[in-house]
């Protein structure tokens, strides 16, 4: 089995098969710092999800395929249905860490399906099946997100400006990522693209990573707040807003970082394109729309002392800190997959998505 490390540019996740070992870049560090770390227990990998260490849906469920491969070679349990009874208890953890990320549930479901199909397989096959599963959802996101950078950069032309907000580049996801994956090819290709990164409060995914990941790959980027959307918007300097997402309802609604509904609102203000580019995975036919897309409500100390010397509210001041907030529908131009470009009506070209899937 070729190495997965051949093939991707940012090794945000890497799993060492010689040594068995897995290790991530910790995002929280960055971009002051790159530093990988190991995740052992499921104590860290619970942690590392829940704290942002490693973030971005597609990185999540790519990350989670590889804790379940190392917590199952911890499992010590001779006969099946006891090595299953604990592997689905250390599943389910690991799949409640982030309830939003559809890819989370999405790789935690397909290894437990993977366990339970090798069940009376040896040990070591089973093992191995995991591992290979687990390799699978990586290899098959590093050519979803090709895909969706091939199919988004139809979407715009050489000299754009282009508006993203959060952070969806190769960290969040593979290779060339997701929103910023028709930057990323496009600029391999010569084209020049003019990009405006929303810093992202509370957590600052645009200024530390997005700028970053744009910086380092020579593309010209200039880093603005996230109130700063508007004016660049109606300067005329924006001609389209990429974004990702976490999860996309079977109507279209779209789960993505706190503030993106705000920028499709701005952007239908100003007759600006807004697309969302994401994998397959982050669609949950199941869920009719983002009313029932549940979202994390995060730590208020975010808000409050995260980011200063000292705190910046009074300790008693209540705080409201989603995690992320629903983008409707209708302020969608299209969703970007790797299958195609979905338009209106959504209930209709997402479900036709599926029909085709093999």
């Amino acid at each position: 089995m070729e190495a997965i490390q051949t093939v991707i540019r940012v090794q945000n996740i890497r799993y060492d098969k010689a040594e068995e070992a897995l290790y991530i870049i910790d995002q929280t560090k960055l971009p002051g710092e790159e530093r990988e770390i190991r995740l052992r227990t499921v104590e860290e990998m619970e942690e590392a999800i829940r704290a942002l260490r490693v973030r971005g849906a597609p990185a999540i469920g790519i990350c989670a395929a590889y804790c379940l491969y190392v917590l199952a070679r911890s499992i010590d349990a001779p006969e099946s249905g006891a090595f299953l009874e604990q592997f689905r208890a250390l599943a389910q953890r690991i799949g409640n860490a982030r309830p939003t990320a559809v890819n989370l549930s999405w790789a935690v479901r397909a290894m437990v399906e993977t366990a339970e199909a090798h069940r009376d397989e040896p040990r070591a096959a089973l093992l191995e099946a995991l591992y290979e599963k687990a390799v699978d959802i990586h290899r098959d996101d590093i050519e979803k997100c090709t895909k969706i950078s091939e199919y988004g950069l139809t979407l715009v032309k050489d000299g754009d400006g282009i508006l993203t907000h959060c952070n969806a580049g190769p960290l969040a996801t593979s290779r060339y990522g997701t929103a910023l994956g028709p930057i990323l090819l496009g600029t391999e290709r010569g084209m020049t693209f003019h990009v405006f990164s929303d810093e992202t409060r509370p957590l600052l995914q645009g200024a530390r990573l997005t700028s970053y990941e744009l910086q380092r790959a020579g593309v010209d980027v200039t880093l603005i707040c996230d109130n700063m959307a508007s004016i660049v918007m109606k300067n005329g300097w924006v001609q389209a807003c990429f974004v990702g997402c976490d999860r996309v309802a079977a109507n279209g609604d779209t789960a993505n970082k706190i503030g993106t509904s705000g920028v499709a609102i701005l952007a239908k203000h100003y007759g600006i394109p807004f697309y969302v580019l994401g994998p397959t995975s982050t669609i949950d036919m199941a869920c009719p729309d983002g009313d029932h897309i549940p979202i994390e409500q995060r730590d208020p100390q975010e808000i409050k002392t995260m980011w200063y010397e000292t705190p910046m509210a009074l300790p008693e001041v209540k705080c409201y800190n989603p995690a992320f907030d629903v983008t409707d529908h209708s302020l969608i131009t299209a969703i970007v997959t790797e299958q195609g470009i979905c338009r209106p009506p959504y209930t209709e070209s997402l479900a036709a998505l599926f029909e085709k899937k093999p």
